[in-house]
């Protein structure tokens, strides 16, 4: 796998950068640049609890909070998948990609935001991520200004 990082300066405050990021209300909302419908099932984004990102059909990736420190960071380690209603952890797909993370970072400037993301991509994922990791940034960026 390789660490990808993809970046945006928002021109707002980390505390809300972070609300947008991972409030239940505005997750989907930036979140459907992946997948429409895209929602999250958590216990608070606590850490150590399971954490579940769906499509609204069924489908989705079962992962697990490795860290949360408000406003600043989070980490998310990525343990499985759900296809079609069932979770899978063992196949041979998901063990080639099981453990990498997904990590946010926020740094503030000034009143200012810089979001960082990084992330470790499995090679058939990283057109794909590529191409919509920008676009989900800049509608953080949109929530988060307006």
């Amino acid at each position: 796998m390789e660490k990808k990082e993809f970046s945006i300066d928002i021109h707002a405050p980390r505390e809300k950068v972070w609300d947008v990021l991972f409030n239940e209300r505005t997750y989907p909302k930036w979140t459907s640049v992946f997948a429409e419908g895209s929602n999250v099932k958590t216990d608070g984004w606590k850490k150590g609890t399971q954490v579940q990102f769906t499509d609204g059909k069924g489908s989705g990736m079962i992962s697990k909070i490795a860290d949360n420190v408000p406003n600043e960071y989070m980490s998310i380690e990525h343990l499985g998948m759900i296809k079609d209603g069932k979770e899978d952890y063992d196949s041979p797909e998901i063990k080639s990609w099981a453990g990498a993370k997904e990590n946010y970072t926020l740094k503030s400037s000034n009143g200012d935001t810089k979001l960082v993301v990084d992330m470790e991509l499995a090679d058939e994922w990283k057109d794909y991520f590529n191409e919509t990791w920008p676009k989900a940034l800049k509608k953080v960026k949109e929530l988060a200004e307006n």
